[in-house]
């Protein structure tokens, strides 16, 4: 299976999300537990992954559904409030969030599409449906072009140079200034985006960009989701992670994932 490198980042950032990284300590020591799991992060980019199985990205009403499908179905694996609000309401009407939530799930979309364009494109659909305003917007499109810059062979410093055109993201903080220590917990597009980006552009394969992004600190489980979906672009997932990842998934999330790899190859 492929286009899991979010799910695997969320799996082991989850374990830091409300119990942070020492920071006093080295990246290097940062132990990617196996104890980890599966969280909004990982379930609702499975839902957008179901969404492009579906129809290809061209009906949103359609994602607005598949949200609430796998969202009711996995209630307990820790929505941020605004959005379990609206899960459980009864409008598919979107609720103004500029949270991370939008770039946290919107990995397929740069995977399935055959342009840049239509990956943000894909993008700002996958995000509107509940992130209608345009920090949302824009850190939903900002990981998804990153990924489809790193998976059509950008290099790094291309990557950086292009993303901080495109997005006005400050992508030249020393990464030693990243994360809690300088703004305290912070869960929007705004901040954990560029801050995912520059744990990818700081590590240097796809555990040590992992390592970066919890030891940052922070919302530690969507940080690690964003950079190791676009450290998979780039670098792969390392075969033994993939293999240990392949039966931990339940049934129905690797019946999507799967077919998903399909669809993807046939385009």
């Amino acid at each position: 299976m492929n286009y899991i490198g979010g799910i695997i980042g969320d799996y082991y950032g989850s374990v830091y999300e409300f119990n942070n990284f020492d920071r006093t300590k080295t990246v290097f020591d940062v132990e990617l537990t196996k104890s980890g799991e599966f969280t909004d992060d990982s379930v609702l980019t499975v839902a957008v992954m179901d969404w492009l199985n579906c129809c290809g990205g061209t009906d949103t009403n359609l994602l607005g559904k598949k949200l609430k499908q796998w969202g009711k179905q996995y209630g307990y694996v820790g929505y941020g409030p605004r959005f379990k609000k609206w899960l459980n309401s009864d409008t598919y009407e979107p609720f103004g969030s500029f949270g991370n939530g939008s770039a946290m799930r919107v990995s397929p979309c740069a995977y399935y599409a055959n342009t840049l364009e239509e990956c943000l494109e894909l993008a700002e659909k996958s995000a509107i449906v509940t992130h209608n305003t345009d920090n949302g917007v824009t850190g939903a499109k900002a990981i998804a072009e990153a990924i489809y810059l790193a998976r059509s062979g950008a290099g790094k410093e291309d990557m950086k140079r292009i993303l901080a055109e495109d997005f006005v993201y400050d992508l030249d903080k020393p990464f030693e200034e990243l994360g809690t220590e300088s703004h305290g917990f912070d869960a929007t597009c705004q901040i954990t985006v560029p801050e995912a980006i520059m744990c990818f552009l700081n590590g240097f394969d796809f555990i040590d960009t992992i390592k970066k992004s919890i030891w940052i600190g922070g919302d530690s489980d969507t940080i690690a989701c964003m950079a190791g979906s676009i450290a998979e672009a780039y670098y792969g997932i390392p075969h033994c992670v993939m293999e240990e990842f392949k039966s931990r998934f339940p049934q129905d999330m690797k019946d999507v994932i799967i077919k998903f790899n399909e669809n993807v190859l046939r385009r």
